[in-house]
């Protein structure tokens, strides 16, 4: 083919596919190959032709279209411009040709190749694909004439008009001749495309729809506004109330900080994100604590003292080691040495005793002397950790701590907040509720305790922490080593009687809808319902005997038949309200044979006595069963109380040898109780000797101890709540321990002075003591 010669235009970043027209900026080299080519033209007939070559960042192609200058004029802005016509694609030959201002080169026109079947079927695809877009955009004038070419070549040149087609994907279209080639890159370029476009249309639509529905509950919120602005409730619950309050709050300055924070947050997100709600009830919830809210304790000894005598009766050494606790932070707290948010707020107080006692009202007492609000909180069987600490805010359904919550109820930042039960905390795979306590009754840590769902430093050295527990065996011992136990082992005879009377009996005649003047109850006669109809060492069955007298009382009085205004109630009537007494003593009996042998022993309920049983049979191997529930340390008890009479028998006048073909049974009543402890040993003893001597325990004596293998008596615990519960069995007589004389100061004088103790370190002398004199067993055996 031949080549011609042509001024070359040069076009940045413009490519220009053969059957396109588009407008150009005429820069000074494009008016020179213009000039250039008009004075080439032989006549005004022929057409302006000159060579556009694209140029790609400074680099030109060697292929280019042969375009024609259809219109030289200016542009809106006033630039010179031509419009350009593509016609033919031609690719640059070796020489440049002519001279002047232009550059001009040989090029040879490039032809198309023919098209077959297989690409007028591509072209018809393309087509198809061309359409789709131009629907898409609403470009009906191209539409109109892609529709009506039918040149496969001519088909795929239209897509230099395309704008997802990029500048250089454009340039290889140029140079490219196979129309099958050009058809199958736009097929894929246009199917990419169209993709492209449903996702974005896809994405723009879910876009608007969500501005829609942000404005229309904009527009709904503001309409909401005015109605409450109408009504008198402006901006009730919204973003600036919740700033406003916390502006208007006493909060420390880095709760107000972390409050901010989360309002900014909630102004930048949406009102239906379930996170809204969980900061709001976070911002809830911090808003009502009383950071900055205390109560002016009261300081007056004397006072406090008289608030817990007029509330309890007995427990003298209990009420004088409160008092004695409430005297220091006093001290403290006059000299400036108990400062908020500071440490050293002293030791918390663990109130240990059987139920019944008056632990929680003890509580309540210590809050009204200090004029300090109270909370309790009931920790029996809790056992998931976030009670404690509170849940995460991530769960649904947060909330904050036990102790937070208090907080609340109290309204104040130095309640005195009653941790009750705390020997029955459990733990599970939900975390250890009693190591979160740790930090918590810590007085030199919680100044800075960190609930979960707070997520911020607060304060706990102002609370005065109290707890109560049943046994001390429960607690861990991390946990008791940050509290001070304060024992409170019952009630004596006499004190029960004036709790009574004092307590009891006016709380049950205004619950009954009684007064004095209706209805009497002589001492006397509380007296034998304390010691008959009740066995314990608090006063909670008492007051339920009460109750049922009272009650059955009211329905004397109102039976219009018995016509009665006044009833008194003496010691002989007690049997008509409440029966036959249903507790007795019963060691006389129960040690009438021997083998039978009183112990004292401390449970939940506060002290009680327990008979050890044994009897002897014939075996041919001879050994020792034991029964009852007995846990390993009595079950070595036991063993210790055999090896200990077998070595010593003849010094202590115990024939042991028919031990070797008899078999011992030591059984322990109430089996279906568990029983351990190490203070049976004594008991066991005693009854193996009363069992192998024949000779029977004395009926008004009871004893507790523990026995070494060389026969040495070991001291034990509990002795206070043993010897108040000897007392309460009608026992006269007591052995205990040596070594345990010095706990002898804590018993009531009225009860010490009832009671004989033996205090004994040797187990001969407990036998000695305990067991019947020989001739008087003799004596009763020939009766």
């Amino acid at each position: 083919m031949t080549t011609e010669t042509y001024p070359v235009l040069f076009l940045d970043d413009v490519v220009v596919l053969p059957g396109m027209a588009l407008p150009i900026e005429l820069t000074a080299q494009a008016q020179q190959t213009i000039d250039a080519a008009r004075a080439a033209r032989g006549s005004d007939s022929q057409p302006l032709e000159v060579l556009a070559v694209p140029r790609i960042d400074g680099k030109s192609g060697v292929v280019g279209s042969i375009v024609q200058v259809v219109q030289i004029g200016r542009l809106p802005s006033g630039e010179p411009a031509a419009v350009l016509r593509a016609d033919r694609r031609a690719r640059i030959g070796q020489g440049v040709v002519g001279t002047g201002a232009a550059l001009w080169v040989e090029a040879e026109p490039l032809v198309p190749q023919t098209p077959n079947g297989r690409v007028k079927e591509k072209a018809a695809e393309f087509k198809q694909v061309l359409t789709t877009v131009l629907q898409q955009r609403n470009n009906w004038q191209v539409l109109d004439a892609v529709q009506r070419m039918t040149d496969p070549s001519e088909l795929a040149d239209v897509a230099g008009y395309a704008t997802w087609i990029e500048t250089s994907e454009k340039v290889t279209l140029l140079e490219t001749l196979d129309v099958e080639k050009r058809l199958d890159f736009l097929l894929a370029r246009g199917r990419e495309h169209l993709a492209e476009t449903a996702i974005s249309e896809k994405i723009a639509e879910d876009v608007q729809e969500g501005m829609e529905k942000t404005q229309r509950e904009y527009l709904l919120r503001q309409q909401l506004a005015a109605i409450r602005k109408e009504l008198g409730e402006e901006d009730a619950g919204g973003t600036d109330d919740y700033r406003s309050r916390i502006e208007a709050a006493d909060l420390p300055a880095k709760v107000r900080t972390a409050a901010l924070a989360e309002v900014d947050k909630l102004e930048r997100g949406s009102e239906q994100s379930p996170e809204a709600g969980w900061i709001r009830t976070w911002l809830d919830t911090v808003l009502d604590l009383p950071w900055n809210s205390r109560t002016v304790d009261s300081t007056d000894i004397t006072h406090a003292r008289e608030v817990l005598d007029s509330d309890h009766t007995g427990l003298d050494d209990v009420k004088e080691r409160i008092v004695e606790h409430l005297a220091v932070r006093a001290r403290r707290a006059a000299r400036g040495l108990e400062v908020v948010g500071g440490r050293g707020s002293g030791a918390v107080l663990a109130l240990v005793g059987p139920p019944g006692v008056g632990k929680t009202s003890l509580g309540e007492s210590v809050a009204r002397s200090l004029n300090r609000k109270f909370v309790r909180v009931a920790l029996g069987g809790v056992r998931d950790e976030a009670e404690i600490r509170g849940h995460r805010r991530t769960y649904v359904g947060a909330l904050p701590g036990r102790l937070v919550r208090a907080l609340q109820e109290a309204g104040t930042m130095n309640p005195v907040i009653l941790l009750d039960e705390i020997d029955k905390v459990g733990s599970d795979y939900r975390g250890d509720p009693a190591a979160a306590l740790l930090e918590v009754l810590d007085p030199a840590q919680n100044h800075t305790f960190r609930d979960h769902y707070l997520d911020l430093d607060l304060d706990l050295s102002d609370v005065v922490f109290l707890a109560t527990a049943n046994v001390l065996e429960t607690i861990p011992s991390a946990l008791l080593d940050r509290m001070e136990v304060v024992r409170l082992d019952g009630y004596t005879e006499r004190e029960k009687v004036s709790i009574a009377r004092d307590h009891l009996l006016p709380r049950q005649l205004e619950r009954a809808g009684l007064t004095d003047d209706e209805v009497t109850i002589d001492d006397e006669a509380l007296r034998a319902v304390a010691a008959e109809h009740t066995h314990e060492a608090g006063v909670r069955q008492l007051e339920r005997s009460l109750a049922r007298i009272l009650r059955k009382v009211t329905t004397e009085l109102e039976d219009a038949a018995a016509d009665r205004s006044r009833v008194t109630v003496s010691v002989d009537d007690v049997v008509s309200y409440l029966g036959r007494p249903r507790f007795t003593p019963e060691s006389a009996e129960r040690t009438a044979v021997p083998g039978v042998a009183t112990g004292l022993a401390v449970t939940g309920a506060g002290g009680d006595v327990l008979f050890v049983e044994t009897t002897a049979m014939e075996s041919e191997h001879g050994g020792l069963e034991l029964t009852g529930q007995l846990g390993d340390v009595m079950k070595e008890s036991a063993q210790i109380a055999l090896s200990y009479l077998r070595a010593n028998g003849s010094r202590l006048g115990v024939n042991t040898d028919e031990l070797s073909h008899r078999r011992i049974h030591v059984h322990f009543p109430a089996g279906a109780v568990p029983k351990d402890g190490p203070s049976a040993g004594v008991t066991l003893t005693t009854a193996l000797a009363s069992l192998l001597t024949g000779r029977p325990v004395r009926a008004e004596i009871g004893m507790t101890g523990e026995v070494s293998l060389t026969g040495r008596v070991l001291p034990i615990g509990g002795v206070k709540q043993k010897l108040l519960a000897a007392h309460r069995a009608g026992l006269t007589e007591v052995i205990i321990p040596a070594r345990n004389g010095p706990d002898l100061d804590d018993l009531p004088e009225d009860v010490l002075g009832q009671l004989i103790v033996h205090q004994v370190s040797d187990v001969a002398d407990v036998l000695g003591i305990a067991l019947e004199p020989a001739a008087a067993t003799s004596r009763s055996q020939a009766a």
